[in-house]
């Protein structure tokens, strides 16, 4: 079906995503996928069985759409716990359907015509066209290979009185690297004097790595403020396909979040959020989640001594970058489709993650998999 001749595409320079094409790819062609943000190993049975006892309670009706009460209290006693930061979870804790959509809720909430939003890249895929179809425009911050550090002078340059928000996003996707306190203080300071607008994306906070402290927005009460912070249960727990999340704001900017919400979803899966309540209780269950994957990367990148790859072990997410120069000069588009097609590993090139692709020759893989997929993968890898 096509559309009629008279109707135009909002987004005219966006097509299928690149995860869903690699993904594709990976299963057309039998690959080991380290493509798309994904485990293949198994979830906490003690997080699967209170999913049943809640079925089996019956709670399977519409939950508030605020978000179930239980679990919003418990995301509000994790934050003030990790962070020390106290929201209210009656005013200022929001349960989503995963963080995509809390992100694209707070650009909906906030964002008008010609509203400028800064954005770092390479970014995750859904900022900038979140932000065009609100009628705003993204302002982008090239972030260079391989550090990807942020020059806060070159920020400070860009702000003006069309500057609506920024969009920070720690620990960074898809580079792998993490905010520090001298990122925030400096985000504070460019920010102090006016009424920009944070959007702070943490869904892999419970994966910074190397005994690095995750610098949460929640940890510094000048920038709380004015921020919407955005988690992922799926990102933190291994089930992505979940599609559960939440939002921390103030009360002023949750009011106005709330308002698209309740007609964007209404609200989240109700046995679900009673049965994360329930596993947070519980800090176990969230506090040794950096041990997990700081083992799967070293695994991941022991494996993949003696290859050809240039590899700067990442801070924080379960990505890892991989330079291959020194194996071909192909744009990253080709080497990660005639890698996987060819040798069976699925990647996500880093260039699509920029407004103006680079030639940085750099793929990133996803290591939130199982020694034996890992090991395999890294094989047919050390092999190129």
């Amino acid at each position: 079906m096509e559309y009629p001749s008279n109707i135009s595409t909002k987004l005219p320079k966006v097509s299928t995503t690149i995860f869903s094409v690699m993904s594709a790819l990976a299963k057309e062609h039998n690959a080991y996928n380290l493509s798309q943000g994904f485990p293949d190993f198994e979830v906490s049975p003690k997080l699967i069985e209170h999913v049943h006892a809640e079925m089996r309670a019956g709670f399977n009706q519409y939950a508030p759409m605020e978000g179930a009460i239980e679990l919003r209290e418990q995301v509000a006693i994790k934050t003030e716990k990790l962070y020390g930061a106290h929201y209210n979870p009656e005013k200022e804790v929001t349960i989503t359907a995963g963080g995509t959509q809390a992100l694209y809720t707070a650009f909906t909430a906030t964002i008008r015509e010609e509203d400028e939003v800064i954005l770092f890249t390479p970014a995750y895929d859904s900022y900038a066209p979140a932000i065009e179809l609100c009628g705003g425009k993204p302002i982008y911050v090239p972030l260079e290979a391989p550090h990807y550090k942020i020059d806060w002078n070159e920020v400070k340059k860009l702000i003006n009185r069309r500057t609506r928000m920024i969009v920070i996003n720690t620990p960074h996707n898809p580079t792998g690297t993490i905010f520090s306190a001298d990122d925030m203080a400096h985000l504070e300071s460019i920010t102090r004097d006016n009424d920009i607008i944070i959007l702070s994306d943490e869904v892999y906070e419970h994966t910074v790595l190397d005994g690095f402290q995750h610098q949460s927005i929640a940890r510094y009460p000048k920038l709380a403020e004015r921020s919407f912070i955005i988690g992922s249960f799926g990102k933190t727990f291994n089930v992505t396909g979940w599609k559960v999340g939440f939002c921390l704001a103030p009360t002023n900017l949750m009011r106005e979040f709330r308002k698209v919400h309740q007609y964007m979803v209404f609200s989240v899966n109700t046995p679900i959020q009673r049965a994360i309540a329930e596993f947070l209780k519980d800090e176990n269950n969230y506090i040794h989640i950096p041990d997990l994957f700081q083992e799967k990367r070293d695994f991941f990148i022991r494996a993949l001594n003696g290859s050809r790859f240039k590899v700067t072990p990442t801070q924080g997410t379960y990505f890892q970058l991989l330079n291959y120069s020194n194996i071909s000069d192909e744009k990253d588009t080709e080497f990660a489709k005639r890698l996987t097609v060819e040798h069976k590993v699925a990647s996500i090139p880093v260039s699509v993650f920029y407004h103006n692709p680079t030639r940085d020759q750099v793929l990133r893989f996803c290591f939130a998999k199982q020694e034996e997929t890992l090991e395999k993968a890294a094989d047919i890898l050390c092999r190129l």
